[in-house]
């Protein structure tokens, strides 16, 4: 049977979704939602790149983990927009009137993400490969267990199965299987950039969570 000339396709009610989506959103979504495109847009070319690491000194299953992950943030064509709209909505489904309490770890998180985001401006500071490779050597344990702290504690914030669970979830195991320290042989550039906007996204989430409480009192 011939599909209808009337029939709206999947990717353009997608569209109109997203059109009609984003004026609705509240000051503080908004300006999150327009992040998520730049954190999922930074992510995939940052994945490509660890990608093509792992795969030039031999780490085949390593690089095919990667691949597969900067291929589900990308999802070709309007992939990214998907992703977009799947974690926007669940956001605003599971997180975006939560209580106070459930916060605290969020607020926890931030201080960690400055840490992070301390270490990384040194790192960025210093001109020779030697002088980079020493840093890390000095300071990757220390990094490495800040980013675990971080990892469960939005884990305990983000509890909901969903888009938004699944991604720390994934960040978990591969930090585990050596993440961190391919970012930060590729350069710390790219990992502060995501960072920023990371924490970023936690400040507003702290700051709405905190808004909702006052509101409810």
């Amino acid at each position: 049977m011939s599909r209808s000339k009337n029939t709206i396709s999947p990717r353009l009610l997608l569209v109109l979704c997203l059109i009609l989506y984003t004026p609705l959103l509240p000051p503080t979504e908004a300006v999150s939602f327009g992040q998520l495109r730049t954190l999922i847009s930074l992510s995939n070319s940052l994945m490509n790149r660890v990608s093509n690491l792992r795969a030039s000194r031999g780490d085949y299953a390593g690089s095919e983990r990667a691949k597969k992950i900067a291929d589900q943030l990308n999802g070709g064509g309007l992939g990214l927009y998907k992703r977009m709209l799947s974690m926007g909505f669940d956001y605003l489904k599971n997180y975006a009137w939560r209580d106070m309490g459930s916060s605290m770890d969020m607020f926890s998180a931030i201080s960690e993400f400055k840490e992070i985001l301390m270490g990384l401006n040194e790192l960025t500071r210093l001109n020779s490969d030697q002088e980079r490779a020493a840093w890390v050597i000095r300071n990757y344990q220390k990094l490495f267990a800040v980013s675990k702290s971080i990892l469960w504690k939005l884990l305990r914030v983000f509890r909901q199965s969903g888009p938004l669970r699944e991604v720390v979830l994934i960040l978990q195991e591969e930090i585990e299987g050596g993440l961190l320290k391919d970012c930060l042989e590729l350069g710390a550039n790219d990992l502060k950039g995501l960072i920023q906007i990371v924490k970023d996204l936690a400040i507003q989430f702290s700051t709405a969570s905190s808004s909702s409480s006052r509101a409810d009192l």
